[in-house]
């Protein structure tokens, strides 16, 4: 399988090198300090102490890859719009779009049976880009939960976990997710296909449309953002009206909220994404992880007063950060 991923940041890097040794043809976009070091001594992955070495096609120009059987985005939701034209420059007739990315993706309502059906979510994706270019019949949801960080440029540090779920919008077990899925556990990551990913995308998104936020505003762990008291309120009155959210958009969740805030302080001391990005001066993935979560309650009538507040200050700390 030719296969593109484009972002190998952390989670993307990790990927290619674990995909490289599984036997398919891989090539990443990368860009920066990392390109240059990937380009010149091959991508590294510290994986159980032993460090793996992939040597693979690198470029911060997707036209040199050509077609691709399948093209792993692992961007920042807000980085894909702006990828759209190297994306399509990889698209051949049957090229799938792997959607490895945080928060509400952009197919959202792709085959979705609601009144919403065939709309795209303007949080992360203005004014339909995404959806007229790429075509969400090619996407491939994926819900991503390893962690990872880059280490120094051209060299990836696998943290923890290995599981990334598959699905398509449909629900159906389609032949090119069964073979995604395939090379995926060839590589060692555990890939189950799911039926009902949207389950699993609130799942994952029901932590982190509270957690993330209050990180950034608090500079706290997650372990403590989820046993003090007062975090612990904000956060609990957070997700239950993501809930009420996707409930209205027929989703189901397989915990109740005080189990899956149980299950945040599991993890421990982890400082998340959005707080590192924050003291990095990085853009935030506010749109994917929060914002869609309330143009969403907005389509379904639902009030989402802690959110909207959070949003609030949220906002104002990135606006007036150091």
């Amino acid at each position: 399988m030719k296969v593109c991923v484009y972002g190998a940041g952390a989670i993307g890097g990790y990927l290619a090198v674990l995909l490289e040794r599984a036997g398919a043809d891989v090539s990443v976009v990368a860009r920066g300090p990392h390109l240059e070091a990937i380009r010149n001594h091959g991508l590294a992955l510290i994986l159980d102490g032993e460090e793996l070495i992939a040597d693979l096609p690198a470029t911060d120009d997707a036209r040199a890859l050509g077609k691709q059987d399948a093209v792993i985005v692992t961007l920042k939701a807000h980085s894909i719009a702006g990828a759209v034209p190297g994306i399509r420059a990889l698209l051949g007739r049957g090229t799938a779009v792997v959607s490895a990315v945080n928060g509400i993706p952009w197919w959202y309502f792709h085959r979705l049976d609601s009144p919403f059906a065939e709309r795209h979510v303007e949080s992360v994706d203005p004014g339909g880009a995404i959806w007229r270019t790429i075509g969400p019949e090619r996407a491939v949801g994926c819900v991503v939960y390893p962690s990872a960080e880059i280490v120094e440029p051209g060299v990836v540090q696998h943290l923890s976990d290995n599981k990334m779920i598959l699905g398509e919008p449909s629900g159906e077990r389609s032949e090119r997710v069964i073979a995604l899925a395939s090379l995926f556990m060839a590589a060692g990551i555990k890939a189950p296909i799911r039926p009902r990913l949207r389950n699993e995308i609130w799942m994952k998104l029901w932590g982190n449309v509270a957690f993330n936020p209050l990180s950034a505003l608090t500079t706290a762990t997650l372990d403590v953002l989820a046993s003090e008291p007062g975090t612990r309120g904000i956060a609990r009155s957070m997700m239950l009206e993501a809930q009420a959210v996707g409930e209205a958009l027929g989703v189901r969740f397989a915990l109740d909220v005080e189990k899956r805030m149980d299950g945040a302080i599991a993890v421990g001391a982890h400082r998340t994404s959005m707080l590192q990005d924050l003291e990095l001066g990085r853009p935030l993935e506010t749109d994917a992880l929060v914002g869609a979560v309330q143009e969403l309650a907005a389509l379904t009538g639902v009030s989402t007063p802690t959110i909207d507040l959070i949003r609030t200050l949220l906002d104002q700390r990135v606006a007036f950060r150091t």
